[in-house]
């Protein structure tokens, strides 16, 4: 059957397309996930009647019975019903009720709309090719900003654009995170705009304190000014010693990309263009506007030379390491040895 992005689904179903039988919702995104449910399911029901026209349950529950019982009933004064099944990768491969499924999906009732919603995994090919799949991935980094004033409107919340940008700066590309941290802000400017004022209230965060503020300064070799972000970063709310290393890994292997890629050849004029093919083609969570991100990428490799990559990546990891075997009251410790190291160039710390 029909495979649709994300996109592609919202468009559709904006544009008055009627719902089909059965959709297979899968991905890395959960938080887009739960928005194609709701979006689907404003169009497969009619608001008034949903209370008798609605059921969500978890896969793994049902058995054979219970899942006909579901998918077969009736819809009550209205044209269509809706079933949400979620965790459905949990339902036994060769179980009865996964039998009874594929059975059901071979010949779908047609006044049910059934959605079926994977937490993880890969797509499962034989639920993908007998529904709508759905494949729900992470927003590239230039919609997340879009997303977060656009579900700060859901909230009634009006939020600035930089409190937005410093919001995401300080959060990240998790949808979950920002929805928790919008969900505050709501509380706490009520009535009126957010500001980064608000913003830095109920995160933890100010301007030039982020972790991107430190990933940078680490990566331009400034280790005093790393090392002093360093304590900062990790006082923001939701702020571990694992992400800072984690942002930092990511920044050295896009540097390293950036060092091959000038290594093999690679004209500085092309170097940017070149990165950010790399990154649309490898999608990488965590990260900036992608092309912003290549052209820190193509600067910061000027500064470094191989060995100094290979030693900075070696002591990320095992950074990385010690911070999952340690108590938090370590991390600053860990990551401020790890950014001073990073100043060092590889000959002096031999």
């Amino acid at each position: 059957m029909a495979a649709l992005t994300f996109d592609t689904l919202l468009k559709g179903l904006k544009q008055g397309a009627a719902p089909g039988p059965v959709y297979y919702l899968h991905g890395e995104e959960d938080v887009l996930k739960e928005e194609a449910v709701r979006a689907l399911l404003e169009r497969a029901v009619d608001p008034a009647a949903r209370d008798f026209n609605l059921d969500a349950r978890a896969a793994a529950e049902l058995d054979p019975e219970a899942l006909r019982a579901l998918v077969d009933t009736a819809p009550m004064l209205a044209e269509r019903r809706a079933v949400v099944l979620r965790g459905i990768e949990q339902m036994k491969a060769k179980g009865k009720a996964r039998d009874e499924l594929i059975r059901y999906l071979d010949n779908p009732n047609p006044t049910t709309v059934l959605i079926l919603v994977q937490g993880d995994g890969d797509a499962a090919a034989d639920l993908a090719s007998r529904a709508t799949a759905v494949q729900v991935d992470r927003l590239s980094p230039d919609r997340v900003g879009r997303w977060a004033a656009h579900h700060a409107g859901r909230l009634g919340l009006t939020i600035e654009p930089e409190a937005v940008e410093l919001l995401v700066a300080a959060v990240g590309s998790d949808l979950g995170a920002l929805a928790q941290e919008l969900e505050k802000l709501a509380a706490l400017a009520h009535g009126r705009a957010a500001t980064r004022a608000d913003v830095t209230a109920a995160v933890g965060v100010r301007q030039g304190a982020t972790v991107f503020d430190l990933v940078d300064a680490a990566l331009e070799r400034r280790g005093a000014d790393a090392a002093r972000l360093a304590g900062l970063a990790l006082e923001q709310a939701g702020m571990t010693g694992v992400r800072v290393v984690t942002a930092l890994g990511t920044a050295l292997l896009g540097t390293a990309l950036a060092r091959a890629e000038l290594d093999r050849g690679t004209p500085h004029a092309r170097l940017e263009d070149a990165l950010l093919r790399h990154l649309r083609a490898a999608r990488p969570y965590g990260l900036r506007d992608w092309r912003e991100e290549a052209a820190r990428f193509a600067r910061w490799a000027g500064g470094w030379t191989r060995a100094d990559l290979g030693r900075a990546l070696r002591r990320t990891l095992a950074a990385d390491r010690a911070l999952k075997g340690t108590g938090t009251s370590e991390e600053r410790g860990i990551i401020v040895q790890l950014v001073v190291e990073f100043a060092v160039p590889a000959r002096e710390a031999a």
